[in-house]
This record gives C-alpha cells, sequence and structure tokens, in this order.
C-alpha cells in the first residue's frame, strides 16, 4: 500500500497541475485563449493519468483484498515484481491518450471555436468538430468501457469479497480492524467515481454548459485534493490533533507527556 500511495499522490498532482495552473491564469488574465498544440497536450495528459488513476484505485483495491482475505498469502501474491504492472499500467494508458488526440487532430473546426469548459476535454473538442466525429465517438465508448468501466467492476467485486470475508469474522475488534485497513481506500474511491458519476448525470439531465463545467470543476480538483486529507487520517497523531482541534482542546507540547 505505501508504493502505491507515492504513485496516486504523484497522478493526482500531475491531473491537478494539468488543468488548474491554467485555469487560475485564466481568472487572473481574463484571457480564456488557449493554443490548439496547448489544448490538445493538455487532453492527452488529462486522459492518460485519468486512466492511471482508475488503474492504481483498481491495484489497491486488489492489495485490500489480499490483505483482507488472504493476509497468510499477502506477500507471496504480492510480490514486489507486480509493481511493475504500475508501469505497464502508464505506458497502455499514454498509448490511449495518444490514440485519442491523435484521431481528434485530423478533426476540422470553425474558425471561431470557443470550449465550454475549463479545460479541453474529449468530449467537448469532437462536438465543436465540422467534419464526421464517428470514429471518435467510437473510440470514446470503448476506451471508457475499457479504462473506467472494468476497473470499477474490479473493485467492486473486490469490496463484495471483502466485506462477505468480514462478516464471516468471529470477533468484533477483528471486523474493524479490517473495515479501517480498507476504509481509507474506499472513501477515495466514493470520491473519484460519486464526482464522476455526478458529472455525467448532470451533462446528461442539464443541457447548461456552466453547471457541467462546474460538476467537471468538482471531478477534478475535489478527489485529488481530498485524497491526501483522507489518508493521513490513518496517522494517529493526526486523528488526535483533529479531534482535539474540533473539540477546541490545547495542544501539549511533545517534551511534556503528549
Amino acid at each position: 500500500m505505501y508504493f502505491f500511495l507515492p504513485n496516486l499522490s504523484l497522478t493526482d498532482i500531475c491531473i491537478s497541475m494539468n488543468t488548474i495552473p491554467k485555469m487560475l491564469v485564466n481568472i487572473q488574465t481574463e484571457d480564456q485563449r488557449i493554443s490548439y498544440t496547448g489544448c490538445f497536450s493538455q487532453l492527452c495528459f488529462v486522459l492518460v493519468f485519468g486512466c492511471l488513476e482508475n488503474c492504481l484505485l483498481l491495484v489497491m483495491a486488489y492489495d485490500r483484498y489480499v490483505a483482507i482475505c488472504h493476509p497468510l498469502s499477502y506477500t507471496v501474491i504480492m510480490h514486489p515484481c507486480l509493481c511493475v504492472l504500475i508501469l505497464l499500467s502508464l505506458l497502455v494508458n499514454i498509448v490511449h491518450g495518444l490514440l485519442h488526440s491523435l484521431a481528434a487532430l485530423p478533426l476540422s473546426f470553425c474558425t471561431n471555436v470557443e470550449i465550454p469548459h475549463f479545460f479541453c476535454e474529449l468530449a467537448q473538442i469532437i462536438k465543436l468538430a465540422c467534419s464526421d466525429t464517428f470514429i471518435n465517438a467510437m473510440l470514446i465508448y470503448s476506451a471508457g468501457n475499457t479504462f473506467f468501466g472494468i476497473p470499477l467492476i474490479g473493485i467492486i467485486f473486490s469490496y463484495v469479497k471483502i466485506v462477505s470475508c468480514v462478516f464471516r469474522m468471529p470477533s468484533v475488534g477483528g471486523r474493524y480492524k479490517a473495515f479501517s485497513t480498507c476504509g481509507s481506500h474506499l472513501f477515495v474511491v466514493s470520491f473519484f467515481y460519486g464526482t464522476a458519476f455526478g458529472v455525467y448525470l448532470s451533462s446528461t439531465f442539464s443541457s447548461s454548459s456552466n453547471k457541467n463545467a462546474m460538476a467537471s470543476v468538482m471531478y477534478i480538483v475535489i478527489p485529488q485534493v481530498m485524497n491526501p486529507f483522507i489518508y493521513s487520517l490513518r496517522d494517529k497523531e493526526m486523528k488526535t490533533a483533529l479531534r482535539r482541534l474540533i473539540t477546541w482542546k490545547p495542544f501539549i507540547c511533545w517534551g511534556h507527556g503528549l
């Protein structure tokens, strides 16, 4: 798990740094323009690191499944060589991002192109194209089912197995320890996919581009900001500090027996 956490943090940083700085510059300068090259570069990086986060969440769910359901075989199953899959998934996601970007490059656009979004999203760019986008639409649906559907199914399957295994434990303390082990990851998965489905539903039932852009801000910004707080709350010192902050109790110096 501690190997996967730095990779998840790096992925969150890359997603945020690819979209948020440009958005802040646009707000500060009141200049909403972006170059053609910059737009497609942003599109490619969002696809690469967004899909990589899906793969990381899937592998982390499998890690929790092995730790809870097969604890005695954990060191055998979660061998360090398995970490090579992270590099392999990164290469696959790079190919995936380049495929969508290169497929969108031949599209012809009108002279005045305005993207109703705060970053260059693939679906919004294809809607603005004047040429045939059937191939691009098929790529989006097929890649979406592969890079988002399969990891989500794997995560759900892992947690179904985890819950069934936990409820078979005889002791309450064992159940609590098992749930606390996977609680942080479950919160992260809920934030990530919950906001993603919120964006999908808002775009389906609402035709307002402003509402869709605001929902996408929740999808791009909120999970990446919350992940460090969620995982840091597993630390006992962080829990103690947060509890004292909520109850307004004064802090005691470490040298005087905290």
